[in-house]
């Protein structure tokens, strides 16, 4: 059942409203772990150090972004969720995509775990979670997390849609993660949001490591031959710091400080099918 009602995107995406490609605002389209992770702050700002731009991030899921993107309204995306962004390129709708880094998604849950899920594999972890009916906690919003957690499902072959146990908020990372913490329950979340409010809301990673976690990101720049209103200097100019050198380093030292470990990891020297076999150390 839907706990929450969606967002309504910002009035800004209303067609006719964008900026003059010229501006010197860069519109960045981008997911809600980006914001909820606190990355996106620190990208922004280390753009911003260095470039004659201003950006203005517009946060929502991964499907919404990618509509928002065939549509013209934004300079640039900021997305991970590799197959629908694939599909997005067929389109025609952009002219690069390019791997900026990675992390991982985990399921988490109370420390009690009720289900007794903790150190299974993901689809044995899920089909236990539905015989227990115990409660998870689904984005269902179509974003990237979204978009795993129904594979990871598939992979179990069980269909939870509708069930009484399984509960759908609309909503970004952050508001999942809490609503899992108030009812006892489960949820998929990337690592990066985890580790920022784990400690607050009382939740432990239960399942995690497993290679069908893996959370890409990549960076895509609108075709401006498509579509007219956007930014393309701008948007190209974030696209090609985020896998800079300077901008991966940015990414690499993120959360070092305070959680001893990178948040995410930078790979825009790797290709995809390099990281796909890639082994962390």
């Amino acid at each position: 059942m839907k706990l929450v009602t969606a967002v309504v995107l910002a009035a800004a995406l209303a067609p006719g409203c964008r900026s003059n490609p010229q501006s010197r605002e860069v519109v960045l389209l981008t997911t809600t772990t980006t914001k909820d992770s606190g990355i996106l702050d620190e990208i922004v700002q280390g753009f911003e150090a260095g470039h004659p731009y201003h950006v203005k991030p517009i946060v929502a899921g991964s499907g919404d972004v990618l509509k928002q993107g065939a549509a013209g309204e934004g300079d640039v995306v900021l997305a991970h969720s590799p197959e629908a962004e694939q599909a997005w390129m067929a389109k025609g709708h952009g002219t690069s995509r390019r791997l900026v880094m990675y992390n991982d998604f985990l399921i988490a849950g109370p420390p009690s775990d009720p289900a007794g899920i903790k150190g299974m594999a993901p689809d044995q972890a899920l089909a236990r979670i539905a015989e227990r009916a115990a409660p998870f906690v689904s984005r269902g919003d179509q974003s990237g997390t979204h978009v795993r957690e129904l594979t990871l499902w598939k992979g179990a072959r069980i269909d939870p849609k509708g069930a009484p146990w399984y509960r759908e908020t609309g909503q970004g990372q952050g508001l999942t993660m809490e609503v899992a913490s108030q009812t006892n329950g489960y949820c998929l979340t990337d690592r990066g949001t985890f580790l920022v409010n784990a400690r607050r809301l009382g939740l432990e990673a239960l399942v995690e490591g497993d290679a069908r976690l893996r959370n890409v990101y990549h960076v895509m720049t609108p075709d401006p031959a498509k579509f007219p209103r956007v930014n393309g200097g701008g948007g190209k100019a974030f696209a090609d710091y985020v896998v800079s050198p300077e901008g991966q380093k940015l990414i690499g030292d993120f959360g070092r400080a305070r959680y001893a470990q990178s948040l995410f990891k930078p790979v825009a020297n790797m290709t995809d099918e390099q990281l796909a076999v890639h082994k962390e150390k």
